[in-house]
């Protein structure tokens, strides 16, 4: 009887290393600060989706939207601690652990979007990943987070000069502090998801998100003014906990890269859709949308350049120049 029940016991062993389906389940949490319209929740479900079919539901990826989670920052520090499983976080919040990731936000550094992203699937993008997994935490991609531009509630943006006294509200992001401080504006920090009451109570007068964040959290129901400055570019870095990725087998790595890479590419053709069509969209909702003219506010950046080649990430700042131009 105890040969037979040893005999069970090692099929049953066999079969679950040679079917992984057959494997113990696993739970686990994806957290973001986006709206559920936002590209990066609709990335972020297919993520889980493709996660589930390709392991016969042996894996389930919940996605937390809206900060249920808390914000960016918490979420990273959850990340590093093993708290929290994935997220699809700001550059910003990344940026306050690994300082590289600023050189991303410099003032005007890519003429398009897709340079962007040629720029992060490279080397750049390598070394940083590299980084990132000192901090613990591995990169699964970089989604986007558009190119961002001012609106307010006071008066059209159209030269640095109009920027002047103005409260805009940031991310806790050096680099865009410093952008907003080199154009003449009281640059004031909130969290996204208290962004909406800040403005509508005129706590702060404007603030900079690219078209999709402004339009998924309706920030144009109480912003009348809208200036495509195109003053930063932003990405999104799709994150996994070092902890949790260590709990994965080799073939489940394999497959979370894979459908990262699926992920990525959605995120990128929503979020770039939807800069295509987010202006017309919002001119119809009564938002009155100026085109400047960039040259003054680039000239009016150049500070910016000198202090972030000259401090202690000068190194890669300049590596990051050099690729994007």
């Amino acid at each position: 009887m105890n040969r037979r029940t040893f005999q069970i016991a090692g099929l049953v062993l066999a079969a679950s290393l040679a079917f992984p389906a057959l494997a113990e389940p696993m739970k686990l949490t994806l957290g973001h600060g986006a709206a559920p319209s936002n590209p990066r929740n609709e990335a972020a479900v297919k993520f889980a989706e493709i996660v589930k079919a390709k392991t016969g539901g042996r894996i389930e990826i919940q996605v937390a939207h809206s900060a249920q989670l808390g914000d960016d920052a918490a979420m990273v520090t959850a990340l590093r601690s093993g708290t929290l499983d994935m997220s699809a976080n700001s550059q910003g919040a990344m940026a306050a652990v690994v300082p590289e990731y600023n050189a991303l936000g410099l003032p005007f550094l890519f003429s398009d979007i897709k340079q962007a992203w040629q720029l992060l699937d490279g080397p750049v993008g390598k070394e940083l990943a590299k980084r990132t997994a000192a901090k613990g935490m591995v990169v699964l991609g970089y989604w986007d987070n558009g190119i961002r531009h001012v609106s307010n509630s006071k008066r059209p943006i159209k030269a640095p000069a109009d920027l002047k006294g103005l409260k805009i509200r940031t991310p806790p992001d050096a680099m865009t502090v410093d952008i907003m401080q080199a154009l003449g504006a009281d640059a004031q920090q909130i969290k996204f998801s208290e962004l909406y009451v800040a403005l509508q109570q005129g706590v702060v007068d404007g603030q900079e998100n690219p078209l999709a964040n402004i339009h998924a959290s309706k920030l144009y129901e109480v912003q009348k003014y809208l200036s495509l400055t195109g003053h930063k570019y932003e990405s999104t870095p799709f994150l996994i906990s070092k902890r949790t990725w260590d709990r994965l087998s080799a073939a489940d790595q394999k497959l979370f890269l894979a459908a990262a890479a699926e992920a990525t590419q959605l995120q990128r053709k929503l979020s770039k859709e939807a800069d295509d069509k987010l202006v017309g969209e919002l001119k119809a909702k009564g938002v009155q949308v100026e085109t400047v003219n960039r040259k003054p506010f680039v000239d009016a950046t150049r500070s910016v350049y000198s202090k972030w080649s000259e401090g202690n990430s000068g190194g890669f700042v300049k590596q990051v120049i050099q690729a994007a131009r």
